[in-house]
């Protein structure tokens, strides 16, 4: 018999520590969860899910002026209802929240409502229950974090902005990273006078700057009013709405105020503090190749460990880490370099493996492949949207080594390039790959001249 309660203890019921309890669970260990919010954690409730359901209500703006080139006439100008879009929203919350549930349950782990914190190396207490463990794994995520600044009470987080009221008429985003974009792009396309506003020089630092400069020159054709080099001087409420200056001496008048300045770790409270655990810059938790912390006991992953913030990769990080703690096997390390990921701005983005920029500083030498075109659907839509699609290649090994799009569904097409990405193919290989005409995804295989090298 064992001298713990638990094989596993995790604390949070997100994406990653429902996916490593139900693992851990299936090879025979026993398992609770502690999560005290909502089951599914950021992605499914403030997160990926929300944000594509807004993305794909955003982009019917422009389906319905599109269809006018090709015969569809509608008899009155479309109207968007708010409301609707909320309410749907929040009940298909609600089925996939009792879908973690039923997971959880049909595993056999236990589910504990609270705010779990860490007594000592092996012990948490949570719901007035004190409970041992073997292993503890902090799977918490992040939190969203504002700058302060006079007025900074007046804005809105990225977990409260898909709940409002009423739609803002006036819309302003502040900040230059994905959830930046992706909700300038939402709220445009829905209706409201969009504004960014953002202190860098350019949005989305990190990404290709290629792709970063074709995404700025599309989103603003599409009307979203893109204010660079500049911040938020301070925020006031006025009779009309809210008044924001800015520090380049302009003043807005808006309906409300999103800042989307990042998050961070959501550790507040778990008790950590009391063991100095090492930590990254940024506060994120440091983990081994086994997600254990400078703690053995206490593993961690995730959003809070300062990874790439995204989904797969927590689910990806949850089988692992039950592969090193409870399987019979060393699982291999996860190959965070060629991860695909979307940004859902208006066009999408789309991209996998290096940037031109990295790949210059990695490779002696590297050819570049670009497209920039008109997509055939907008021959007739009569849109302006243009379409960017974009392969990296190290010159002596031929290997395709970054992908990158701008366009329309660009995270479907990037998935598939993603495994030729994956599996170090090169260029010869995708040049003897046949297209599927006609369609923009056939571009990636009959680029044949190099825009660059």
């Amino acid at each position: 018999m064992s001298e713990f309660d638990y094989d596993l203890f995790v604390i949070g019921a997100g994406s990653g520590g429902v996916r490593a309890a139900r693992t851990a669970a299936a090879t025979g260990a026993r398992v609770a969860v502690a999560e005290d919010r909502y089951l599914g954690g950021t992605c499914v409730n403030v997160g990926c899910v929300p944000k594509k359901l807004y993305s794909y209500a955003a982009h019917f703006h422009e389906a319905f002026e599109d269809a006018g080139g090709f015969g569809w006439q509608l008899a009155e100008a479309p109207r968007f209802d708010w409301a609707t879009l909320r309410d749907n929203k929040i009940g298909e919350i609600k089925r996939l929240n009792g879908i973690y549930g039923r997971l959880l349950d049909n595993a056999g782990v236990r589910l504990i409502n609270g705010r779990a914190k860490v007594l000592d190396r092996h012990h948490v207490s949570v719901d007035g229950e004190t409970i041992s463990a073997e292993k503890i794994l902090v799977a918490v995520g992040g939190w969203p974090w504002v700058p302060d600044f006079p007025g900074k009470e007046h804005t809105l987080d990225s977990n409260r902005v898909f709940d409002l009221d009423s739609f803002p008429e006036r819309f302003l985003v502040l900040g230059g990273g994905y959830i930046a974009v992706e909700f300038a792009s939402i709220f445009n396309g829905l209706g409201s006078d969009t504004h960014l506003v953002y202190r860098g020089e350019l949005f989305l630092r990190g990404f290709d700057r290629e792709v970063r400069e074709f995404t700025r020159d599309e989103m603003a054709k599409k009307g979203v009013n893109l204010h660079f080099e500049t911040n938020i001087e301070a925020i006031e409420k006025v009779e009309g709405g809210l008044k924001v200056t800015l520090t380049s001496g302009e003043t807005l008048e808006v309906d409300a105020v999103l800042a989307a300045t990042g998050r961070r770790p959501n550790l507040a409270g778990l008790g950590l503090d009391q063991f100095d655990i090492a930590t990254h810059d940024d506060g994120t938790l440091a983990v081994n190749e086994r997600f254990e912390t400078s703690v053995p006991s206490i593993l961690a992953l995730g959003d809070v460990t300062g990874g790439p913030e995204l989904t797969p990769v927590a689910l990806e990080e949850a089988m692992k880490l039950v592969e090193h703690h409870f399987g019979d096997t060393t699982p291999e390390p996860l190959d965070y370099e060629r991860i695909a990921t979307a940004v859902f701005c208006h066009p999408n983005i789309g991209t996998v493996g290096l940037s031109e920029e990295a790949a210059r500083e990695r490779y002696a030498a590297i050819r570049v492949y670009s497209a920039d075109f008109r997509p055939m659907k907008h021959t007739l839509s009569g849109s302006g949207e243009r379409c960017l699609m974009k392969l990296i290649v190290d010159d002596e090994s031929d290997v395709v080594v970054g992908a990158h799009m701008v366009g329309e569904e660009a995270g479907e097409v990037i998935q598939g390039i993603a495994i030729a990405v994956r599996a170090g193919l090169t260029k010869a290989q995708f040049d003897q790959t046949v297209g599927i005409h006609p369609t923009g995804a056939e571009e990636f295989v009959t680029m044949r001249t190099p825009s660059r090298r």
